[in-house]
């Protein structure tokens, strides 16, 4: 898929929110387009054959907003790809309720949204767990419960797909915190302490909850110290 066939999906997902949340529709948009991650989870193949798909954090539901999207022209789909993603069921938990009202607006029939807090919430089961750009809200003790929580809900052969920025004495990082703070901001949210750890820690912390990990940097065309983990359970 060209970056220009992108942007097209990119699109058709953000038309799914309505069109009297301009704002919704916009960051969704930019947001789709312009983040890397979003790409490669659909060109890599990391979500194909999931029937499961459990989004921790999913704030404004556009994983779900672009999965739906990918459901909608299914002959558009590039040949030279792995299959597409066609989970049966996709749930998503988000505590801020303005951004989890957004994700129902947006999703589909196959799509769940709950507001709850992953330090709490119920996960289930599932076969592809994905957290991103989350757990530096909460702190260090939370995030290991999270992790330790979405070992013990991932079935056999399930996969994690967990974002986080590498924390390092960097221009690139102090560059990720910032932005990360402005767009809370501009979404209504309070931005408080973040709880940010170097990529080795959060390698070594998900090892001993039992997974293999494949790192992934996850910052092409952007300014960002973001890193996608992959993680199978060992």
């Amino acid at each position: 898929m060209s970056a220009e066939a992108f942007r097209v999906l990119a699109k058709r997902a953000a038309r799914r929110y309505p069109k009297s949340d301009r704002f919704a529709r916009h960051f969704a948009y930019f947001k789709l387009a312009g983040d890397p991650a979003f790409r490669h989870l659909l060109e890599s193949g990391l979500l194909a054959g999931r029937e499961r798909l459990l989004d921790l954090g999913c704030g404004q539901g556009m994983l779900e907003a672009l999965l739906a999207a990918v459901r909608e022209d299914a002959a558009a789909w590039p040949s030279g790809w792995p299959p597409p993603p066609d989970p049966r069921s996709v749930r998503g938990i988000e505590l801020d309720p303005r951004a989890a009202g957004r994700a129902r607006s947006a999703a589909d029939e196959r799509t769940t949204i709950d507001r709850d807090d992953i330090r709490t919430a119920a996960f289930g089961e599932a076969d592809a767990i994905v957290i991103l750009d989350v757990l530096h809200y909460i702190e260090p003790a939370a995030q290991d419960a999270v992790l330790e929580r979405a070992a013990a809900a991932l079935a056999r052969g399930g996969v994690l797909l967990l974002r986080v920025a590498d924390e390092k004495p960097t221009l690139r990082f102090r560059v990720t915190i910032a932005i990360d703070r402005l767009s809370l901001r501009l979404r209504g949210g309070r931005p408080g302490r973040y709880h940010c750890r170097p990529l080795e820690d959060w390698k070594r912390r998900l090892a001993q909850v039992g997974f293999r990990i494949e790192a992934r940097p996850m910052s092409a065309g952007t300014p960002f110290a973001n890193v996608l983990l992959v993680g199978h359970l060992a």
